[in-house]
């Protein structure tokens, strides 16, 4: 098996790492030049993946095109908001045997398509390659570190996913398998948005009763927009549901749960992205999940208080204090 990874950030860095520990012929796409000649000389990213070296099964590049030529597995890791631009530029070079894997979360801004979708609508004009999702639990640090990890490889061809799973586990790190592409991206995509609603509450120094309760409710506005899309109900119970949303609200190396803390200590958002080395996903998907939620005419009070934080100026107590403060309802409503 041979693979390569589009994406030189802290989490493209980390599964070419993975990779290479399992002897896997990896080839890592790294587009800042800086970061790709610093790469090449020292084995190790020290831009975003700091203190991890690469085994010699990994090697690097800054061309595309030979990145992917003569490789089974391609693993995608860039930003949503740059991946429109890597599909295209993919598309006339990839193979119909080579299998296309997903690790972002997040959801196109303009089109307000999921990954996978949007790979389907820009590969279809020469053809559908088999395309993956991987998604779940997994800060990128803790994988180079080689923490026990588990993740879930969703597929709308069952084969295709277990034949990635079979491929990148070990006694580390473990992948499990759906077919439920819609649930994975979705839950993978929103649990951001929470995450950074967590490190608001963070920020304003409330306790844990805050976060749990955020936890809870998040995960089901979250499931309700999913199974309107058409994911399953029992999706958003798994790794790429409650387990991504524990996760990115409650731990340090979150940089959602960190947008959100320097909002509740009185940052305003672009003091906070100016000084940030790598993307937080849910800034974007704010805006994203606010657009469908009212396309699909489902309310999702947490996204939409931190739509109003993010992008109306709102005051982060005024938002919580709205939240807590709506009409009294069923839990189940």
């Amino acid at each position: 098996m041979k693979a390569s990874v589009i994406g030189g950030g802290g989490w493209g860095s980390a599964m070419a790492l993975h990779l290479g520990r399992l002897d896997i012929n990896t080839k890592l796409w790294i587009r800042e030049k800086d970061v790709y000649e610093n790469t090449l000389r020292y084995r190790q990213n020290k831009t975003f993946l700091p203190g991890s070296v690469f085994p010699a099964s990994v090697s690097f590049y800054n061309n595309i095109k030979e990145t992917i030529v003569d490789t089974d597995f391609l693993f995608i890791a860039v930003p949503s908001k740059y991946c429109h631009s890597i599909y295209k530029l993919l598309a006339p070079l990839l193979s119909p045997r080579q299998i296309i894997i997903s690790l972002t979360k997040g959801i196109e801004k303009n089109s307000l398509k999921r990954m996978s979708e949007l790979m389907e609508y820009i590969f279809s004009s020469d053809f559908v390659p088999k395309i993956a999702t991987l998604s779940g639990p997994s800060f990128a640090r803790e994988v180079a570190e080689s923490h026990p990890t588990a993740v879930v490889i969703a597929s709308k061809d069952l084969k295709t996913a277990k034949l990635i799973q079979q491929n990148v586990s070990n006694e580390y790190f473990r992948a499990y398998t759906t077919d439920d592409v819609t649930g994975v991206e979705i839950a993978g995509a929103l649990k951001n948005i929470i995450a950074i609603s967590a490190g608001i509450c963070d920020g304003l120094e409330f306790g844990s009763n805050s976060i749990a309760a955020l936890i809870t409710r998040g995960i089901a506005e979250i499931s309700k927009l999913g199974v309107k899309l058409g994911a399953r109900q029992e999706t958003f119970s798994g790794l790429a549901g409650i387990g991504d949303l524990v996760l990115t609200c409650t731990g340090k190396l979150s940089r959602n749960r960190y947008v959100g803390f320097e909002l509740g200590k009185g940052k305003s958002l672009d003091q906070i992205v100016s000084k940030m080395n790598m993307v937080a996903e849910g800034v974007t998907t704010t805006l994203s999940a606010h657009h469908i939620s009212k396309r699909e005419n489902i309310e999702m009070p947490i996204c939409e208080q931190v739509y109003q934080i993010l992008y109306k100026n709102k005051d982060p107590r005024t938002a919580l204090k709205d939240l807590m403060t709506r009409k009294l309802k069923h839990e189940n409503n």
